[in-house]
């Protein structure tokens, strides 16, 4: 995606650059509360009004309690706990949102009502003052239209709970400017949401699919097709979720569900109304009868049902240009917690046996097949998934990795995306940096494991030696870019990711960016260039600790290493990019302040020390405690790390490091390539990726 420098700036554009400090909540309910609470933990001041005290009252204690919790548990530390409270104000009273920069309306869904609210807070809040609402089945143009022309106006559909769900769907008015957008965008990142721009229609973009998956589960009961119990394993195993369709009505509450399959079926046919079995069971007013006895057999037949009724509206999303197909796809992924969104589903089933399915749901409700499916089908058996935008902002283009729901993790698809638009900038004279950055919380957080595991149990380890020839390609041509390309570290960079910002010319980090190479834990090295460029950054001693154990660095350390030309707090990060593009230069600094770092920051021990150990100690000594002096903090301290990797992944990776300094890079680049193959096809390796996938900790046996 290109998008082009922006022309000449309305007022209602040039009022929404500033950044947001305060945000408005109104109503106190169980979203409410929980939206302001997300927005306070991560730094902002909210404003919470209700017009009923024992709401406000109730949504103070439910918040303390969630803190004391969070704090019992360990996951949040009792000063943040403190601050974020602080930062929390309750009020019975619109007039305390007259200094608010985003007003999120979250009270009940009536249209008069939230109209009625939206003109009262017209009269309180300042014209720049953005309106939001969180209505999940209203059509937020038409309740722009209570407000000015030149109030700016929009949806955040947030998902439930919005403290841990990171899903955020905006929905854009025509009083929505781009730079309105643009903030919110910003804003939506910084509370630690993905968000995904959807059209203004019934459902939005999740809501159009998961509402017809419930529906779907209940007609297959309703039909006899399958029993309950059935379907939601069926479900669970398919999705790849925790509770089926069934358990989640009962959980979120059946008259949810049922509301919702009634407005879009009011507002999109027949196909979209609640089934008889839900009408009755929200009449009835009690959960569904979850019972034991699942028919496996049946399972194949159910899924199949329920990814038919999927694949249909996201055919029909698609064509109406609800939202963008990896969007929707982000929208099952991080909203509903499936294991793959439809439209990756339907590629790697292929797109003829996904049509096929789609066929059998249209013959069973007299649908049409969607016209996008009818123009892709042809071509090819694929959806086109783009992982990469590309921003041309001016001097600046911006290389944009956009997979966040697997924290970008780097696959074929995303390589040659990634590739490509670099390629591409070439071709733009206007161009004069390339920055490479990621969206959500990792920059790239290492490589797509699962592909890993599944070639290495099919025993196709020419495929792994294939990506990692195209990775090792991907990255020689960003090192070789004539226009200079730095990396923009915000959030996690390991193993693949730490590798490719090693091949920029520049690294600019914040202070939430954590570099690491975790691979010789998980049973292989690094095989991206990691064992060959941070030894000609940082030297062979530094290169070997932070490789071999595996011990992250923060920006500061980074920095401290000279693995970093910039560290720098987020706020400052976009004025150092402009200067850069601007005079073509980057001057080393580090203006991070200890305020701004709450990792693992400088070394436990000093650089000197770790360096004049590993050149002094043999890997094998270290990992044994054998020879003088083995009873050092800093022996210990990495003997205990080192026991928790693979051997022969240190073995390897060690020779690596040595033998690629004997020569230059290229031929070093070869070298380390030329072991892949070697180091897959170790029982460690296989045992070491899949315990990542099941989340435990891997045994390894050093074969």
């Amino acid at each position: 995606m290109i998008i082009k420098q922006a022309g000449p700036q309305s007022f209602k554009e040039k009022i929404n650059q500033r950044s947001f400090e305060s945000i408005g909540v109104v109503g106190a309910g169980t979203m409410g509360s929980a939206i302001a609470q997300r927005i306070a933990m991560d730094g902002y001041r909210v404003a919470v009004v209700d017009q009923n005290q024992d709401y406000l009252d109730k949504a103070l204690g439910n918040i303390q309690n969630v803190f004391k919790e969070g704090c019992a548990k360990k996951v949040l530390k009792p000063d943040q706990a403190e601050a974020a409270l602080s930062r929390l104000k309750f009020s019975t009273e619109l007039e305390s949102l007259a200094g608010a920069d985003l007003v999120i309306e979250a009270i009940y869904e009536d249209q008069e009502a939230k109209e009625a609210l939206f003109k009262s807070l017209q009269t309180r809040c300042a014209p720049a003052t953005i309106f939001a609402t969180n209505t999940s089945s209203l059509s937020v143009e038409k309740l722009s239209r209570c407000v000015s022309e030149e109030r700016p106006f929009l949806g955040l559909h947030f998902f439930y709970h919005p403290v841990k769900n990171r899903l955020l769907e905006i929905i854009p008015t025509a009083k929505a400017s781009r730079q309105a957008l643009a903030g919110i965008d910003r804003f939506a990142k910084s509370i630690g949401k993905v968000p995904i721009l959807t059209k203004d229609t019934p459902g939005f973009a999740v809501n159009r699919f998961f509402v017809p998956w419930l529906n779907e589960a209940v007609r297959i009961v309703q039909e006899n097709a399958a029993n309950i119990a059935t379907v939601e394993e069926a479900a669970k195993k398919s999705f790849g979720i925790d509770l089926g369709p069934f358990a989640l009505m009962n959980a979120t509450g059946v008259a949810i569900a049922y509301h919702a399959a009634k407005y879009l079926g009011k507002s999109l046919g027949n196909f979209y109304d609640p089934a008889e079995f839900l009408s009755r069971q929200q009449a009835s007013r009690k959960p569904w009868v979850i019972d034991s006895g699942a028919t496996g057999g049946l399972f194949d037949e159910v899924a199949e049902r329920l990814w038919g009724v999927v694949f249909w509206v996201a055919a029909c999303l698609d064509q109406e240009k609800v939202a963008g197909r990896e969007d929707i796809d982000r929208g099952a992924r991080i909203g509903l917690r499936w294991s793959q969104g439809p439209f990756e589903t339907m590629n790697a089933i292929g797109l003829e046996a996904a049509a096929k399915q789609i066929e059998k749901v249209c013959q069973r409700h007299s649908l049409r097949l969607p016209q996008s499916l009818k123009q892709v089908l042809p071509r090819r058996n694929k959806w086109e998934l783009r992982y990469v935008d590309l921003v041309e902002d001016g001097a600046v283009a911006r290389v944009i990795i956009n997979r966040p729901e697997v924290m970008n993790a780097l696959n074929r698809e995303l390589l040659e995306q990634i590739e490509a638009a670099v390629l591409s900038v070439a071709a733009n004279p206007g161009a004069r940096l390339i920055v490479l950055e990621g969206t959500g919380k990792a920059f790239v957080a290492g490589a797509d494991i699962k592909f890993f595991v599944q070639a290495i149990e099919q025993k196709d380890i020419e495929e792994i030696v294939e990506l990692t020839k195209l990775g090792q390609r991907v990255l020689k041509n960003i090192e070789a870019s004539k226009k200079p390309v730095m990396a923009k570290l915000e959030g996690l960079a390991l193993g693949g990711g730490a590798e490719l910002a090693l091949a920029c010319k520049w690294r600019l980090a914040t202070e939430k960016a954590l570099l690491g190479f975790p691979e010789t834990g998980l049973g292989i090295y690094p095989g991206l260039g990691g064992t060959q460029r941070l030894p000609r950054l940082i030297g062979k001693e530094l290169a070997k600790y932070f490789i071999l154990t595996g011990k992250p660095i923060d920006a500061a350390l980074g920095y401290e290493l000279g693995l970093l030309d910039v560290a720098c707090p987020v706020g400052q990060a976009e004025d150092i990019i402009r200067k850069t593009a601007q005079t073509g230069t980057l001057e080393r600094r580090d203006l991070l302040s200890s305020t701004h770092l709450e990792g693992p920051s400088r070394a436990e021990f000093s650089l000197d020390q770790i360096k004049k150990l590993f050149s002094e100690v043999s890997l094998h000594r270290l990992r044994h405690f054998e020879g003088a002096g083995d009873e050092t903090p800093l022996k210990k301290e990495i003997a205990r790390f080192l026991a928790r990797k693979a051997p022969l992944a240190l073995k390897l990776a060690e020779e690596l490091i040595e033998g690629g300094l004997k020569t230059n890079l290229d031929e070093g680049l070869r070298l380390e390539t030329s072991r892949i193959a070697e180091i897959f096809s170790t029982a460690d390796a296989r045992e070491g990726l899949r315990a990542l996938l099941e989340s435990r900790a891997p045994i390894f046996q050093a074969r």
